[in-house]
């Protein structure tokens, strides 16, 4: 049987990029956020993760939602679906990365695109971005 991975995520846009975060142990770079645990909303999943992955808060008036993503779930079983809640804001400080994320890193649509492991929902949430014009 099919399952879902339920996530909130950050489209956090920097100089017309977008920032990606990459896992200890992880080759691909996704989405900064998480898994939504039972019984919390996808902003309050948002606000944990944010603060577990890029040690920075959110500001609160910048907070807007993107939408919703959905595609297969990348480094999952066949059959695994990515429901993904993303959210556009600001960061009240830069991001760093925490002890679970290897790396961050902004990009464009084209640099992203062109990585040798692409997170389909990522690349989603890249083109709808790209169609609003805000990043390049």
């Amino acid at each position: 049987m099919a399952s879902e991975i339920r996530t909130a995520a950050l489209a956090h846009v920097r100089d017309r990029r977008l920032l990606q975060t990459r896992s200890v142990g992880n080759p691909a770079f996704y989405m900064a956020g998480g898994k939504i645990d039972p019984g919390e909303s996808a902003l309050d999943a948002l606000h944990r993760e944010i603060r577990e992955e890029l040690d920075a808060g959110i500001v609160a008036d910048s907070l807007s939602e993107l939408g919703v993503f959905e595609a297969p779930a990348y480094g999952h079983p066949p059959g695994t679906h990515l429901h993904m809640t993303c959210f556009v804001a600001e960061l009240t400080d830069d991001p760093s990365p925490t002890s679970e994320i290897a790396e961050l890193r902004y990009f464009t649509v084209a640099e992203y695109a062109a990585m040798p492991h692409v997170a389909p929902g990522s690349m989603l949430v890249f083109r709808r971005l790209a169609e609003l014009g805000l990043v390049d």
